[in-house]
């Protein structure tokens, strides 16, 4: 899913799909036939994290977002602010959507989520507090790693990566597809 821009945001053109040279050869993007604006549609940064939380046990936080239907429980997302680095956009994001204190963060590794055009950066990240949850995510379960099951796709291989690292077997679940908007 690319962010639709239909027109320029300098002079407000009507964009058109156009062929131009580029360093690696011709290619049609969304540009202005005015003022030559190119809308590069790159894809966008998420942080994700793997919450374990330190004084539960060891247990995995997965939340569900207040907007989804159904009862699909995720990681912590959400996106880096200017200024910040992704270390302490993942922190902030923790702090903010579950009220946890991150004590420390270890890079999981970077995944292509091409379905919503970002890429994900995704780590493990050990917390601990009282959970209060932000009125984005409606709810919240802990899970022991072993029973966490990974979705083909985006933060789901974040999450097969870390549980292989971690001795465990991943566990596959297909997750039916969203309706297009």
């Amino acid at each position: 899913m690319s962010q639709a821009f239909n027109f320029c945001p300098n002079c407000a053109t009507p964009l058109q799909l156009l062929s131009q040279m580029e360093d690696g050869g011709e290619k049609a993007r969304m540009r202005c036939p005015a003022c030559s604006f190119t809308h590069w549609n790159n894809p966008t940064p998420v942080l994700a994290a793997i919450v374990e939380c330190a004084d539960r046990d060891g247990l995995v936080l997965l939340a569900r977002n207040a907007a989804w239907p159904g009862r699909m429980f995720a990681l912590i997302t959400g996106f880096m602010e200017a200024g910040e680095t992704p270390e302490e956009g993942i922190a902030r994001e923790v702090k903010e959507e579950t009220n946890l204190d991150v004590d420390s963060l270890k890079l999981v590794g970077v995944y292509d989520f091409q379905r919503m055009n970002q890429v994900i950066v995704a780590y493990h990240a050990v917390a601990r507090g009282e959970v209060t949850l932000s009125p984005e995510l409606a709810e919240y379960r802990l899970y022991r790693p072993e029973d966490i099951k990974c979705w083909r796709a985006g933060t789901g291989y974040a999450v097969a990566d870390w549980l292989t690292g971690r001795g465990i077997m991943p566990q596959w679940v297909d997750v039916p597809a969203r309706p297009a908007s």
